[in-house]
């Protein structure tokens, strides 16, 4: 649910049933959150007021917002501040057990192709980035206090049920992607498997562990439109020189195409045993599940 900022399973519960709480900043998604069997908090991590009740209440938490965007953060623009509010709030009365940080595959930068294992050094090279190191530090940080923390690093998210989570409307635009000569690898999980990767790691998460959470797709941007594009119907992007590209597309969406890395996943599946119903982009956009 996209207004869902973080959820807790209570400390109240037992080891045969588990009560899901779920923090979000919109009282009306109070009642969709109940009927789905989730208790509602209502709180806004721009608020560190909002958040004192998170404080002692929660074994386990999965928290998944993402930090402030372009330009929200000023002078402090590495900063995500959010993310540091919600873990001074939860140090106020008694950690939780464990907590699963859901970060992003973008603070290892470009690797120019490289398979990128998790002991490898962030490199971050986008403020969002720079952002994303600055929560996983903060996360860190309960950690060292007492919480089994584990950071998933995520690659980009699709789903054929969830908002913008094809790349149809891209496609339709017309929006080129580079030449192959100039072309950068992609990485891609489906969400209903990065789900299933953030509540195993609730239960099998190692202290301070990361985990690099994607599919088992090698594939480059371009080659992936170009899939899409015949899976769905739609012309395929066109190509173009990363020089022209300069002129014709926007900062962020160049900043994507700056970075080419191929995710190692062996710790996902060895320790937290996630076994992925689409482990290929072909199977996801598709909607076959294995």
């Amino acid at each position: 649910m996209r207004a869902v900022k973080s959820l807790g399973a209570s400390a109240q519960a037992r080891s045969t049933r588990v009560s899901v709480s779920a923090l979000t900043s919109s009282v009306e998604r109070n009642a969709e959150l109940r009927a789905a069997g989730v208790r509602p908090l209502v709180g806004n991590l721009d608020d560190a007021a909002s958040l004192h009740r998170l404080a002692g209440v929660f074994q386990r938490v999965l928290y998944l917002a993402p930090p402030p965007g372009e330009g929200a953060t000023g002078a402090q623009w590495w900063r995500d501040a959010r993310t540091e509010k919600f873990a001074r709030a939860l140090r106020l009365r008694g950690l939780p057990e464990a907590l699963v940080y859901a970060s992003t595959t973008g603070v290892y930068g470009d690797c120019e192709g490289d398979r990128v294992k998790e002991s490898r050094p962030v490199a971050p090279t986008t403020p969002r980035a720079h952002r994303r190191v600055n929560a996983e530090r903060a996360m860190r940080h309960l950690g060292r206090a007492g919480t089994r923390v584990s950071i998933l690093r995520v690659p980009g998210i699709y789903a054929l049920d969830r908002p913008s989570g094809t790349p149809v409307a891209r496609l339709q635009r017309g929006t080129p992607v580079l030449a192959a000569k100039d072309d950068v690898y992609t990485n891609h999980i489906q969400a209903d498997d990065l789900a299933r990767a953030c509540v195993l790691a609730l239960w099998r998460g190692k202290p301070q562990r990361v985990y690099n959470v994607s599919d088992q797709t090698e594939m480059k941007m371009g080659d992936y439109f170009d899939l899409a594009a015949d899976l769905f119907g739609l012309p395929r992007p066109p190509r173009v020189a990363r020089d022209a590209a300069q002129d014709q597309l926007p900062v962020t969406l160049l900043s994507f195409m700056g970075e080419s890395r191929r995710m190692d996943t062996e710790r996902m599946r060895t320790e937290l045993r996630v076994a992925l119903r689409y482990p290929t982009v072909v199977n996801g956009l598709r909607g076959e599940p294995v």
